[in-house]
């Protein structure tokens, strides 16, 4: 079982080498021989936020190293209260570039925020 430890920034990434990426509909999961983080959220009552695209092929990363990392969001008001964009994008040595976005919706009175923790240990694969 993975515990987590601190939550991180995209940016710890860039300079890893990722030997697995695990993608499910409500997180993804980074493996590296010395890293392992966990990109997700902690659901709550009253809204949601998931994986809404991946542009790129994220699979392509792996084995190759994280030479850049970056996070933008951009927040709106919509009928139902609020919607958050975060994009994460990532890019490697091998000129692979990936873009993750992430939707958030909440009636405004609940995070639409991404985690990034890194894990004690890596899980299983």
């Amino acid at each position: 079982m993975a515990y987590f430890q601190t939550e991180i920034n995209i940016s710890k990434f860039i300079g890893k080498t990722f030997s697995r990426i695990e993608v499910g509909t409500d997180e993804i999961v980074f493996v590296a021989d010395d890293f392992a983080a966990k990109m997700y959220h902690q659901q709550d009552c009253c809204e949601s936020v998931y994986i809404e695209d991946i542009n790129g092929d994220i699979q392509a990363l792996v084995g190759n190293v994280i030479v850049a990392a970056e996070e933008v969001s951009n927040q709106e008001e919509s009928d139902y209260g609020r919607q958050t964009w975060t994009f994460y994008k990532l890019t490697d040595s091998a000129a692979h570039y990936v873009t993750i976005r992430w939707l958030g919706e909440s009636n405004g009175y609940y995070s639409e925020s991404v985690e990034i923790v890194q894990l004690a240990t890596p899980p299983a694969a």
